[in-house]
């Protein structure tokens, strides 16, 4: 059995990991750490695991962490992982971080969207970006792996086959909506059930701190101009990506790169998915219109933003890295009610 640990595990991605893990046949959770419950045991922390765990929350030491686990998994909020992933790494552990502090490469850009200086630059350097269709490979070797963004893995995923495509000089529009889940368990007016019931909200018009990750990945191909939204419901993120491509494309061909993949399910050509399909699992679901009137490719793409989006992704990187068939713990269907 894989030994298991998880630093930050009363967030909802870090919750969503619980449960996936408490219900995957070749790992199992041996020790958790929070800085809220330190004593606590998880069952009475988070009652939905009740009868299910008898692990108790201990205070984070990476030296005990590391020589209890075979891999740690992060998820604190943003720019606050890059010094616990560095130490834990530095006691010998595969870390697997669902945070954001090792995605970016360009730490002048982690300094711009993040407002804060990276301290761990050579963590940066050794990290594989955990977007599994795209670097599966680098995955199965990894040390360390940092776990895209949600936005960006629904993005990315029907994006990256197209670049080849996109016009350069003109920037991809990118549209996406959220659960309310996807701001994290931070409290907040806006956030509120009064603020946000039969509400939508759009927030950090040009500066989210996803944008860069996005063009990172895409290799600066071109610009994007990412709009996020939040609307009134707890999970999954429905993204709109408008492209004007370069040549027509056969997208059945492009698209072909995921006819193997196991949670990439491509629905063609005026198929439009929709998040009750997506919800609870760690697919990745997208379809396409070809507007013939503008000359754009307008492709819309449904995640899970909790297990397809964090949870899920890391459990998948797991299972690369460890030699098991990567689908394990995973073949979970839609909340289609």
């Amino acid at each position: 059995m894989i030994r298991a640990g998880l630093v930050g595990a009363t967030g909802y991605g870090g919750r969503e990991l619980l449960r996936l893990l408490i219900n995957h046949s070749k790992a199992e959770l041996v020790m958790a750490s929070s800085t809220s419950a330190v004593g606590q045991s998880v069952a009475d922390v988070l009652p939905a695991f009740k009868g299910l765990t008898d692990v108790v929350f201990v205070e984070f030491d990476a030296q005990v962490m590391a020589d209890a686990c075979d891999v740690v998994f992060i998820g604190v909020p943003g720019t606050k992982s890059m010094d616990t992933g560095a130490a834990l790494r530095n006691a010998g552990v595969k870390v697997i971080d669902m945070g954001p502090d090792f995605r970016l490469r360009n730490l002048e850009d982690f300094k711009t969207y993040y407002k804060t200086d990276h301290t761990q630059a050579e963590s940066v350097q050794e990290r594989v970006y955990g977007m599994v269709p795209a670097y599966r490979e680098a995955i199965k070797s990894a040390e360390l792996i940092a776990v895209p963004g949600c936005y960006p893995l629904s993005v990315l995923t029907p994006l990256k086959p197209l670049v080849p495509a996109v016009k350069p000089e003109i920037p991809i529009i990118i549209d996406a909506i959220s659960g309310i889940s996807g701001a994290g368990r931070s409290i907040a007016q806006i956030f509120h059930f009064p603020e946000m019931n039969e509400n939508v909200r759009a927030y950090k018009l040009g500066v989210h701190q996803h944008t860069p990750e996005m063009e990172q990945e895409i290799e600066h191909a071109a610009q994007v101009q990412f709009t996020p939204h939040i609307g009134p419901y707890t999970r999954g993120i429905l993204s709109t990506i408008t492209i004007r491509p370069t040549v027509d494309v056969d997208l059945d061909n492009v698209f072909s790169v995921y006819d193997n993949e196991p949670f990439v399910r491509v629905l063609g050509e005026g198929n439009i998915p929709d998040l009750n399909q997506v919800q609870g699992t760690n697919f990745c679901d997208f379809g396409w219109v070809k507007d013939e009137r503008t000359g754009n490719l307008i492709v819309v793409s449904a995640i899970d933003n909790l297990v397809g989006g964090t949870a899920g992704m890391a459990l998948q990187c797991m299972n690369l890295m460890f030699g098991l068939d990567e689908s394990t713990g995973l073949c979970l269907g839609g909340m289609t009610i």
